[in-house]
């Protein structure tokens, strides 16, 4: 197995068009990486996300941005688990929102196909994926474990974070600050595993 990489460099391609990801990220990477413009910022195309894993679809994407860019990148695969729903939607979960995207349709989907299932556990899985010019790549994943809460509550945070209360909290995602919630969820836990693998 070779070693693992660290990166060293001051530019990193954000491999996603989703605002709320880019926030996200750049209040977790600030302290390591001087600039970090987005796929969105750079008018990179979106790939298609063919792969049926987490671990896939980042790949797809942090590859697709360092082969656009010649820098490094990283991306970000993520979804919501429910356990009711066999764990649906899972890495469909941005799709369940429709086309155009519309994430208050995709919680209304889930509430329904819920219905009165007294089983309201779900949990967020993020994956991480940092990817070099050469082809290198490095991974690390992150979970947080929750309950389905409707109706929505919250005005912050985005994807289903409105419907989505972490474990031992009585709030939201979308009720809390983006510090508290990087604190907690599941793409901060896959930061910090991030971080300490690759940025020290």
């Amino acid at each position: 197995m070779s070693d693992v990489r660290k990166f060293s460099g001051d530019k990193l391609i954000i491999a996603t068009h989703n605002k709320g990801k880019v926030a996200e990220i750049a209040a977790l990477l600030g302290d390591y990486v001087q600039d970090f413009p987005s796929a969105a910022d750079l008018n990179l195309p979106e790939p298609a996300e063919t792969g049926t894993t987490f671990l896939e679809n980042a790949t797809i994407k942090a590859l697709a941005a360092v082969r656009a860019t010649d820098f490094p990148a990283l991306a970000d695969d993520s979804g919501l688990c429910v356990n009711g729903l066999n764990g649906q939607p899972g890495v469909y979960s941005a799709d369940w929102g429709g086309n155009p995207r519309d994430f208050n349709k995709a919680m209304q989907r889930v509430q329904d196909e819920l219905g009165d299932n007294p089983d309201r556990s779900a949990y967020f899985v993020s994956v991480l994926v940092l990817a070099w010019p050469d082809g290198h790549v490095e991974h690390v994943e992150g979970r947080v474990n929750g309950t389905l809460v409707w109706p929505m509550r919250g005005a912050g945070g985005h994807g289903y974070d409105p419907m989505f209360v972490p474990e031992a909290r009585d709030r939201t995602f979308a009720e809390m600050t983006l510090e508290e919630k990087g604190q907690i969820s599941h793409r901060g836990r896959a930061f910090i595993a991030l971080i300490e693998k690759c940025f020290r």
